[in-house]
């Protein structure tokens, strides 16, 4: 008897946890609103790629391609993003990539650590200008 009940005992320690799985998958966070979301942004705010890869193109090569590769490159990204934003909108209710609501051009930062590679791929959505609003330090403080 004594036995019986040091496996049961054990059976159920282990079948909890045994059912300890992911509660929240990763892909849970992408949904089709996301998908609806990411596509309006790109639609309006892909544009902001002309002046950011402008002033990525200034300080990694100077002035004089800041008008010429950066603004040429930067065009193509918004180019790409008006693309990507159409088809977004327009295939939002539908997962396309893989069976899921991923953003299909994202080749770098799969595992969702880098968020961007400026020569390659692109974020999920358009780049910021000016102060950036996801760093949520400050200099002030409050009581």
């Amino acid at each position: 008897m004594k036995k019986l009940l040091v496996l049961a005992t054990a059976f159920t320690a282990l079948s909890g946890l045994a059912s300890a799985d992911i509660q929240a998958p990763p892909g849970s966070t992408y949904t089709a609103t996301r998908k609806l979301g990411r596509a309006i942004s790109n639609i309006l705010y892909g544009i902001v790629e002309i002046p950011e890869q402008m002033v990525r193109k200034q300080d990694g090569f100077g002035r004089k391609a800041e008008w010429s590769y950066g603004a040429v490159d930067g065009t193509n990204r918004a180019l790409k993003r008006l693309g990507y934003g159409f088809y977004e909108l327009f295939t939002f209710t539908c997962p396309t990539y893989r069976g899921t609501f991923k953003p299909p051009y994202q080749r770098c930062g799969e595992d969702n650590r880098i968020e961007m590679n400026p020569s390659d791929g692109l974020s999920e959505f358009p780049p910021e200008l000016g102060a950036e609003s996801y760093f949520s330090h400050n200099r002030s403080q409050s009581y």
